[in-house]
């Protein structure tokens, strides 16, 4: 799941620190790809920091929220439903489907969230503002990442940027998804393609937007 799925989950939470933890795997991944931290092998190592400790539970529960969303019925429905409708406006690209259903399936659910005003995205910012840094620090330290700057200059970036206010048109969901596939494909997709693909999402949209809560439903008990 993107971002704002993560927070959906923590929407009524008042811990920064958690806040932050449920999407910090992204964010550093976003960060540097090549970036690999096991938090649940150093945990000795945050006891007695309570700041520490929440980014931990937090980082846990994106884990678990993630592997439910990606085992899902849903999931596997909806990125079939989806890849059916992007591969005629593919072409040459050399984007796999699969890849592109499932990266844009969570972003939609991102723009409908933001749409239907599910998750309050300036109380998403608020809480990575007001996220205990010196703790984040340590932390990443701790698993690990002991040149903590790239790491920095991407989070105050993405506080700063506040893009995701974007995500209420569908096509900055477009222009996000043709960005992530950037980073793995050089020229994904010709100018035309991402207009094409804002209708293809826009036509998806209209298909998920009835059911889209019904994964979050589905998720939430287990996180109990």
């Amino acid at each position: 799941m993107n971002f704002l799925s993560h927070y959906y989950f923590e929407r009524d939470t008042t811990d920064a620190n958690v806040i932050l933890g449920v999407v910090l795997p992204d964010f550093v991944k976003n960060a540097e790809k090549s970036y690999n931290l096991y938090p649940a092998k150093e945990i000795h190592t945050f006891q007695g920091n309570p700041s520490q400790l929440s980014l931990y539970h937090g980082w846990e529960r994106h884990i678990k929220v993630d592997a439910i969303f990606h085992s899902s019925t849903f999931f596997t429905e909806q990125t079939q439903i989806l890849k059916q409708l992007l591969i005629p406006i593919m072409g040459n690209s050399p984007v796999k489907p699969f890849f592109l259903a499932h990266i844009g399936l969570e972003l939609v659910l991102d723009h409908l969230l933001v749409l239907k005003e599910d998750v309050e995205v300036g109380l998403f910012y608020d809480a990575l503002q007001e996220s205990d840094k010196i703790a984040l620090n340590l932390f990443l330290q701790n698993c690990g990442l002991l040149d903590t700057k790239p790491f920095f200059n991407f989070l105050n970036g993405f506080i700063s940027g506040k893009y995701l206010f974007s995500y209420q048109k569908i096509e900055n969901i477009s222009y996000a998804l043709n960005r992530i596939c950037m980073r793995v494909w050089n020229n994904p997709f010709s100018p035309e393609q991402v207009d094409q693909l804002t209708i293809q999402l826009e036509s998806y949209k209209k298909l998920l937007e009835p059911i889209y809560l019904s994964i979050f439903n589905e998720i939430e008990p287990q996180l109990k």
